[in-house]
């Protein structure tokens, strides 16, 4: 066994076919594709990577599979799973996902055509995988695809205390142990077993209280959707989808300076867009929120002719809408195994909660602010009280 010393778990142990997949292209290229993107632009210390993180799914997964009891030829293929779950991904991560995936049709998940003919692939054969089989199982498929991908999985559990630990936000802290303990299997399905209702609380409430702190932090998102246009841009110009995914982020950042430099170098310099209109759910038309991909370019395109500012100085950003995929983790109580949104009184309220932190963002060049902010109020027929220029 290769024991790799971890900054949150310690010492970790590979076993031969870890060691081997760890040394392979694929996976080393994961050492330059930063775990937070673009929150690095607030919290400086977030400079950890989906290599480290991979390294730390594998760990808790391996301690899943001794509490469960599942081991050899399963276990050995979801280790692997496990620790190839990100390869998938491209440069920045999740902020370069849905452009990936309106380009080519697959989501970072979707790990299949990275195991066909290529060292990773050759690994898993060697040593008696089926690549096929270990693409499965990070796609979350079957009673042991939950475990790596599901609402109880340990990717969750690791990034959330690995996040925690290098923002420095304490509010991911979770008990990873007791959580990796307690997992069971009922009917097929991953749970968590009798008198665990407050655990799985846990791991709701940390997310949501991640996600308003360090996922959703206003510069962060004004950061992410500049690198997305500017993404765009580069696409547009040339550069083949093929040669974008596999990109480090490194690398994106080096082509988005020389190719969309209006862009590439402000994000490069922290020299990023301001806030002109930072609005509710409540304060937001239904049809607003619901903007697709080619309706939020257009609205983008309307907002910059009202505001006669050039179209690349208008960003509309709406995330979608606010839900608690935690929410359906399983919890036995009393014997019969309920979902956690029936289960906890916690989960309605902190709904509430993402529902009153959910904000559309519109950004533009600082100098150009009150002119987006008051197209925007027109355009998309918001209140003048959610513009930051007031």
């Amino acid at each position: 066994m290769t024991a790799v010393k971890d900054s949150v778990h310690d010492y970790i142990s590979l076993d031969p076919v870890a060691a081997e997949l760890v040394d392979t292209p694929e996976f080393q290229r994961l050492r330059h594709i930063k775990q937070l993107s673009t929150v690095r632009l607030v919290y400086p210390s977030a400079s950890h990577t989906r290599f480290e993180h991979s390294l730390g799914v594998y760990h808790l997964a391996s301690q899943a599979l001794s509490h469960l009891d599942i081991g050899g030829d399963r276990a050995a293929h979801v280790r692997a799973a496990a620790l190839l779950h990100d390869i998938g991904h491209g440069p920045y991560g999740h902020q370069t996902e849905d452009l990936i995936r309106r380009r080519t049709g697959r989501d970072h998940d979707e790990i299949g055509h990275l195991l066909d003919g290529t060292r990773v692939g050759d690994v898993l054969e060697t040593h008696g995988l089926s690549p096929s089989r270990v693409a499965d199982i990070v796609a979350g498929e079957g009673p042991v695809g939950q475990l790596v991908s599901g609402e109880l999985d340990v990717d969750r559990m690791d990034y959330l205390v690995r996040d925690a630990h290098h923002t420095g936000v304490p509010y991911g802290t979770i008990d990873h142990g007791r959580l990796v303990r307690e997992l069971r299997y009922r009917d097929g399905k991953l749970v968590l077993a009798e008198g665990n209702v407050q655990t799985a609380e846990s791991l709701l409430l940390a997310r949501a209280l991640m996600n308003g702190t360090v996922y959703r932090h206003h510069v962060s998102r004004i950061a992410g959707a500049m690198l997305e246009r500017a993404s765009e841009r580069l696409l547009e110009d040339g550069l083949p989808i093929g040669e974008f995914v596999r990109m480090a982020d490194h690398d994106l950042l080096v082509a988005l300076g020389e190719r969309v430099p209006e862009l590439g170098r402000r994000i490069e310099s922290r020299n990023l867009y301001k806030r002109a209109v930072w609005a509710s759910l409540d304060s937001v038309p239904t049809d607003v929120t619901e903007l697709d991909y080619e309706a939020t370019r257009s609205v983008e395109r309307e907002i910059a002719a009202v505001a006669d500012v050039p179209q690349e100085s208008v960003i509309v950003d709406a995330p979608p809408r606010p839900r608690i995929k935690e929410s359906r983790s399983r919890v036995v109580v009393d014997g019969v195994v309920r979902r956690l949104e029936d289960a906890s009184e916690l989960v309605g309220a902190l709904r509430s909660a993402e529902r009153s932190q959910w904000r559309l963002g519109v950004y533009a060049p600082e100098a150009v602010r009150d002119e987006v902010a008051a197209a925007a109020v027109d355009v998309l027929d918001v209140p003048i009280h959610v513009t930051m220029t007031r």
